[in-house]
């Protein structure tokens, strides 16, 4: 667990706070999961949930009318487990999976990973001890935490995987990992197709996330007019980012929580 240090909050980040609270039903969360809401681990099966983060995901749920949606690389099966009991509107493999609502089926794009790059990948992970191949459905990760020095290895030979499947996939570079996604899709596309749902129409897009990956999906909120938090860590520095870690975005989440339920209840009065 990297220690994160305490940092003047941001004017981006307070801003989206003032905005946030005195607009309550005109925001819409949009959260990334690893390296956002949970520490990053060695291995994905290894990730911790902090105490109090599963209900204090259903509070913003219940306080922001069901305008809050997870936009993860991770298959979304593999959030609802992690995340248990709560299940959230939200997209997964950068777009290639996206729910609707908590209770909706999981639509999937009908891309198909190439058998031969998933051969060579598992052949490439037997040779180069540390590597982990995480088939993700229409997806692919290539984690080299445990094995850095791989990582030429591992590019090359995606890439010359993908060059005989030129134009259907592509190569995003990630935290100590390499992801294959189906062309076109990425976790902006999915932000957008998010927002057109009914709990999260007209509402100002507010998009929380720490790698590579999230800035497509940053891009689309500001444009928006929304904002866009950066929580530091391998990929943003701390003068860069909003947040010093996921343990800073689960304070200021719970912070809003809590001043979200008390201009509710002070509302309930008059």
């Amino acid at each position: 667990m990297v220690a994160e240090t305490t940092a003047p909050i941001s004017p981006r980040l307070s801003a989206c706070t003032n905005f946030m609270l005195g607009n309550p039903r005109a925001c819409a969360l949009f959260l990334d999961v690893d390296g956002t809401l949970l520490d990053l681990a060695p291995t994905p099966e290894l990730v911790r949930v902090p105490d109090g983060l599963v209900p204090l995901l259903q509070r913003l749920h219940h306080s922001l009318d069901g305008a809050v949606a997870i936009i993860t690389g991770r298959i979304l099966g593999d959030i609802d487990h992690i995340l248990r009991p709560v299940r959230l509107a939200g997209s997964g493999v950068h777009g290639a999976e996206l729910r609707i609502g908590p209770d909706a089926e999981i639509e999937r794009v009908k891309a198909r990973l190439p058998d031969d790059l998933l051969d060579q990948m598992r052949a490439l992970a037997d040779a180069q001890p540390g590597v982990i191949v995480e088939p993700k459905g229409p997806g692919l990760a290539v984690h080299y935490r445990l094995a850095p020095s791989a990582e030429p290895f591992v590019l090359a030979a995606l890439q010359a995987s993908l060059d005989r499947h030129a134009g259907t996939f592509e190569i995003l570079r990630g935290k100590k990992l390499f992801e294959i996604v189906p062309s076109g899709l990425s976790k902006g596309t999915a932000l957008a197709a998010l927002a057109k749902l009914p709990a999260f129409r007209n509402r100002v897009p507010i998009m929380i996330g720490d790698d590579i990956g999230d800035e497509a999906a940053f891009s689309v909120a500001e444009g928006m007019k929304g904002f866009a938090l950066r929580v530091a860590g391998e990929h943003y520095s701390d003068d860069r980012a909003d947040f010093a870690g996921p343990r800073a975005v689960g304070r200021w989440l719970e912070q809003l929580a809590h001043r979200l339920a008390v201009l509710e209840q002070t509302q309930t009065r008059h």
